[in-house]
């Protein structure tokens, strides 16, 4: 648990998070040197962001960084391999908890190493559905956010908010949750492991709108495929 002033506490989290992306970095570069990468902070320091069609490793080397600052145990790494902009390799480990989540395309998923599927669930009224209030806090958003969440609260079992997109992919993977959605997360370091990971374990990833998923929109929906239909209307309802 860290006991740090707050200012203290961001650069520490900052540092953290450069170290372990340059790790994980010069890791892979090393095995594979033609891919490109595309890392949190090497975003948030030169603005780069652009993903084409070439093999891409996507990472988050600190997922749920304000967990982490409070000692709150959702808090993980999330690694993504994307080719042709499309999910194909997704490892998430959360190092507090020891588990450690991976998938290929088109060879399932896994929870250390025994696989995993989505919920069975058939009823939105009893599911349980996680979402995240976003990183923007204007006014307008935070107004729609709430309305959002009070509308849906009528819809579903509960709802959760465990602040780690990546790790609420990975509930829908090995169905601890039923239903997903999130709007205005940072970027695709937040999705690119977890998507793999769902849909390998029988899920389905798509755009809060019913449209396909686009990994660069920012915004994602996640379930399994008997709670797709309903999840998107009742996303429509609320918009």
């Amino acid at each position: 648990m860290l006991s740090l002033r707050c200012g203290v506490q961001v650069d520490l989290v900052t540092e953290t998070d450069k170290a372990c992306e340059d790790l994980i970095f010069n890791h892979l570069k090393e095995l594979y040197p033609t891919h490109k990468f595309i890392g949190e902070e090497t975003t948030a320091a030169f603005g780069t962001t652009e993903l084409t069609d070439d093999p891409t490793w996507i990472v988050d080397p600190l997922d749920g960084t304000t967990n982490f600052v409070h000692g709150f145990p959702f808090v993980c790494v999330s690694i993504g391999l994307t080719i042709g902009k499309v999910p194909t390799v997704g490892v998430v480990y959360n190092p507090i908890m020891n588990e450690l989540f991976t998938a290929v395309r088109g060879k399932g998923a896994f929870l250390n190493g025994n696989p995993i599927k989505v919920s069975s669930q058939t009823e939105l009224l009893n599911s349980l559905l996680a979402t995240e209030a976003g990183t923007k806090r204007d006014k307008k958003t935070l107004d729609a956010t709430t309305d959002r969440i009070n509308s849906l609260l009528y819809k579903v079992r509960s709802i959760r908010m465990s602040g780690s997109c990546a790790l609420n992919l990975c509930g829908i993977a090995c169905g601890r949750l039923d239903v997903f959605y999130e709007a205005g997360f940072g970027g695709p370091w937040d999705v690119a492991g977890g998507a793999v990971i769902v849909r390998e374990a029988g899920g389905v990833v798509f755009d809060p709108s019913g449209a396909d998923f686009d990994i660069t929109a920012q915004r994602i929906a996640a379930s399994n495929p008997s709670l797709k239909d309903a999840l998107v209307d009742v996303l429509r309802q609320t918009e």
